[in-house]
């Protein structure tokens, strides 16, 4: 199989556990005061891992929970996050994402975001971008007419107090023209290039970030915009990233993440 379907065969198999473990998942690993793992990361990592192992095993292979493995001199690489949204899924949310991504010298080739709630899996080989519903795959269409931006509230917050995002949402500016939701995971991306959100703002460092790698490939190869909260490259250390549906409203929310700054 190519690049493209083993991404989405490792996320489908990410999947599997996680919707396995919904409800019944444990505590395994405590990060920090607010961050952990459950029973469901560590076990969906070990899953993806082993189709990737089986499948391409001169490849190197960094994980959100296990770390590095694989062939790591290899110059693929492929980014895992077996679960992103583990605090809304240890809270019996369902919003939730496995991602996969195969990084290379040239950037991500090949990526893949599964549901694994409803089944969707989001996906991109690099160039195009598309959702798969069953084995049906629709091209991912970016729109902005919900109006709906998805803002992250998550720390640290190394742009404040210059950016917060908190202050965008309060903004009056901002609540004219958008209505802000707060989902809590790299979902939110795929929601962005499918046209179910118009924009979605975050901040913290996005650089080689293996929460949003796969979610930024299929948001750029679906055709949006992405930048960092100033309108500059999102490929810099700290930077944020806004990424919206079409240019004029990523424009608009460059502007209004600039007002915070005075």
């Amino acid at each position: 199989m190519n690049d493209a379907e083993l991404a989405i065969a490792v996320v489908r198999v990410g999947a599997q556990v996680v919707r396995r473990q919904f409800g019944i998942a444990r505590k395994q690993v405590q990060k920090g005061p607010r961050d952990f793992a459950t029973s469901a990361d560590v076990g969906a990592e070990e899953a993806m891992s082993a189709v990737i192992g089986r499948e391409r095993p001169g490849d190197a292979v960094i994980g959100e929970e296990l770390g590095s493995g694989g062939a790591t001199d290899s110059p693929r690489t492929w980014l895992l996050d077996p679960l992103c949204g583990t605090a809304n899924y240890f809270a019996r949310t369902r919003l939730v994402a496995v991602n996969a991504a195969l990084n290379t010298p040239d950037g991500v080739i090949a990526a893949a975001v599964a549901d694994p709630f409803t089944a969707d899996v989001f996906w991109t080989d690099g160039e195009s971008a598309y959702v798969r519903s069953g084995e049906r795959d629709v091209p991912a269409r970016p729109r902005a007419d919900s109006e709906l931006v998805d803002l992250s509230f998550d720390p640290p917050f190394p742009n404040a107090p210059g950016f917060r995002a908190v202050g965008l949402a309060a903004d009056e500016e901002f609540t004219a023209r958008f209505s802000p939701r707060v989902v809590s995971s790299s979902l939110a991306l795929t929601w962005v290039a499918t046209g179910r959100r118009a924009a979605y703002v975050t901040d913290g460092e996005i650089r080689a970030s293996i929460d949003f790698s796969a979610g930024l490939a299929i948001c750029e190869a679906a055709g949006c915009t992405a930048s960092s909260l100033d309108g500059g490259s999102w490929n810099r250390a700290a930077g944020g990233l806004i990424v919206a549906a079409d240019q004029p409203t990523h424009a608009t929310l460059v502007e209004l993440a600039r007002k915070q700054r005075g």
